[in-house]
């Protein structure tokens, strides 16, 4: 169908110079349409790639790969169960937790999750150290009573470092004076923010042993938390970590945990995919009106060519070769225009920003305050894989009709 005669015509007609200029700008709007809607598919969706993993990666600063539960809530030999887990090749850390939401007192009463840590184990399973306003990790030493906060629960409780909070369990004990509940005045060792609103607002830190202690739990804990060489894998390692350890015990990896919101992410990008396509498309069904156009402009020229001796399929090659030129133009300049802004958002935001005196994500709202990019090899191809269909499916009706075109009725007003 492609032969090279076909090929040759289908190059002139794109590169002549034609005496109906409103053709060629209608051919350059269709090219610029499929440009910008390339663009804006890879850049937008970088962009929201970026966002994506930058809220994983703070959300597994504070939550573990995986987690070993004992059944209602309790796991006793925990110890001996560390050591096991150790011994698996992709575990790289396990500390063990003490976990209860309960409620906190200050100047005013918030509901809370506290958390109970072994200071010197939990730098293997999370990064809660660095989030610190300081190194107050290590203030947490049993016995002394104190607890870190998240910076939103610390300003719904009107605390800030060195202030005293009341932190009730959710249990009460039998005295000669009657009921009342278990409660322990703890110090406020440090104030820091994880970028999640989940913990900045709800988390408070203590040492496991005073969680214990306050929960009675014993020497039991709530759980083990696991992190692993790569997370990305955390579904098969806890798996073959549960096979292992048996038990009546409940193994759960961070998909699991925050599985709801993960497929509300993935969900979120698959429609805007779509919506973004329409503008590709409408781009690529501009084509479409272009063909039209020309194919009408040279009703004579084909209807020589029909006479010369060139059948129906070379005519439509002609017009498929010139529609399909438009949008291999239009989606190279439009994945390389993508891939240049993708990879420098940051800083096109930045100088919009500077020029209009305005703030996008003012750190004072917003958690994340930049604007996170990741450019990813396979959205790219993808995307560009689109536009060509789309735009290789707008040439069909016109070379057809091109291909209908009757050498008689074209040169009877010739």
């Amino acid at each position: 169908m492609y032969h090279p005669l076909s090929i040759f015509v289908g190059l002139r007609y794109l590169r002549a110079k034609r005496s109906n200029h409103f053709i060629s700008f209608i051919s350059l709007v269709s090219m610029g349409g499929i440009m910008i809607g390339v663009m804006t598919l890879i850049t937008v969706l970088s962009v929201m790639n970026g966002f994506e993993t930058e809220l994983r990666e703070r959300i597994l600063d504070m939550v573990a790969h995986a987690t070993i539960e004992g059944y209602e809530r309790r796991l006793p030999d925990w110890e001996t169960l560390i050591g096991q887990v150790h011994e698996h090749p992709r575990v790289v850390g396990a500390a063990p937790y003490v976990e209860q939401e309960t409620l906190i007192r200050g100047r005013a009463t918030a509901g809370a999750q506290v958390r109970g840590i072994d200071p010197d184990l939990e730098p293997e399973v999370s990064e809660i150290g660095q989030l610190m306003h300081r190194d107050d990790l290590h203030a947490l030493e049993s016995g002394r009573w104190q607890v870190l906060l998240g910076g939103g629960l610390a300003a719904r409780l009107g605390v800030r470092e060195g202030d005293q909070v009341t932190i009730f369990a959710p249990e009460i004990r039998t005295t000669p004076a009657g009921v009342s509940p278990q409660v322990r005045r703890f110090t406020v060792a440090g104030i820091f923010e994880a970028g999640v609103h989940q913990y900045d607002t709800a988390l408070a830190v203590v040492h496991y042993k005073d969680a214990q202690r306050l929960f009675r739990l014993g020497d039991d804990v709530s759980g083990i938390r696991l992190k692993f060489d790569d997370m990305m894998r955390a579904r098969s390692i806890a798996m073959q970590i549960d096979e292992e350890i048996g038990g009546f015990h409940r193994v759960r990896d961070w998909t699991l945990q925050h599985a709801n919101y993960f497929r509300a992410v993935s969900t979120e990008k698959t429609v805007m995919f779509i919506i973004l396509s329409l503008i590709v498309a409408v781009a690529a069904f501009n084509i479409i009106s272009t063909l039209v156009m020309v194919v009408t402009d040279k009703q004579a020229d084909i209807a020589i060519l029909k006479t010369m001796g060139m059948g129906p399929r070379r005519i439509m090659a002609i017009f498929m070769v010139q529609g399909s030129l438009i949008g291999i133009i239009g989606t190279f300049l439009g994945i390389v225009a993508g891939v240049l802004l993708a990879l420098n958002v940051e800083q096109v935001v930045g100088l919009v920003e500077q020029i209009l005196s305005i703030d996008f994500l003012s750190a004072d709202v917003y958690y994340i305050s930049d604007l996170p990019s990741e450019l990813r090899a396979g959205d790219v191809a993808r995307f560009g894989a689109l536009a060509l269909a789309l735009s290789l499916l707008s040439t069909i009706y016109p070379a057809w009709r091109a291909a209908r075109t009757q050498p008689v009725e074209a040169l009877r007003h010739e």
